[in-house]
């Protein structure tokens, strides 16, 4: 995606979430999605970075409405990548079917040593090179990112958004009730996206163009 967005004139900034990827290896049963949310305000304030378009992507969605709340005048947009769209006192866990929170909870104790939520599944349309690249360079995450619930007031809710919706989806289909919420509700843009969940590798293309198209609207 970086040299992607770079072609069509935009810097792509892409924290890594505390306990994720190269940082993996700080993990531990504490972090939450406050930590993850103050991640994303050091990168914000460090890199003095304004005007921001926010994406965030799956779970991410948690994240960037965080985010909003506490750093709005920093942002010009938010973006949410078939993302969870959380309202006031709502965890992720909450926002799953209770099957979805089962299984969860039972890859945490059976795999994950208590606090840790195994992967979800490569989509079936990823390629096998991008499996081979892919799947060992994903990790466990700490549940309680997905139990913390996210408190907001709703200072960022007068910033423009936009929600787009993979069309391509997993058994369960736990996004669309995020694109059918912003489809009834005003300040949303909605987009249809011919992809599985994780379009920054299996529609990168498409994805770039998307974006490109939101950041001139």
């Amino acid at each position: 995606m970086h040299p992607l967005m770079r072609a069509r004139g935009h810097r792509l900034v892409t924290p890594t979430y505390t306990g994720i990827g190269e940082r993996a290896h700080l993990a531990h049963p504490g972090i939450d999605l406050d930590a993850h949310i103050e991640d994303v305000l050091a990168v914000l304030h460090y890199e003095d970075l304004h005007d921001v378009i926010l994406l965030g992507h799956s779970y991410g969605g948690m994240v960037a409405t965080g985010v909003a709340e506490r750093a709005p005048e920093r942002l010009a947009q938010l973006v949410y990548l078939d993302a969870f769209v959380p309202r006031d006192g709502e965890a992720l866990l909450d926002l799953v079917s209770p099957e979805a929170r089962a299984a969860m909870r039972k890859g945490v104790a059976e795999q994950g040593e208590g606090w840790r939520i195994p992967p979800n599944p490569v989509p079936d349309d990823t390629s096998e090179a991008d499996r081979a690249w892919i799947l060992p360079r994903r990790v466990t995450q700490p549940l309680a990112t997905f139990a913390q619930p996210l408190r907001v007031s709703g200072a960022g809710d007068y910033l423009p958004r936009s929600y787009i919706y993979c069309t391509r989806a997993a058994p369960g289909d736990v996004f669309r009730q995020f694109t059918e919420r912003a489809r009834s509700e005003p300040g949303w843009r909605c987009h249809d996206l011919d992809a599985s969940h994780s379009p920054n590798i299996t529609a990168p293309e498409a994805l770039a163009d998307l974006l490109a198209e939101i950041a001139g609207g």
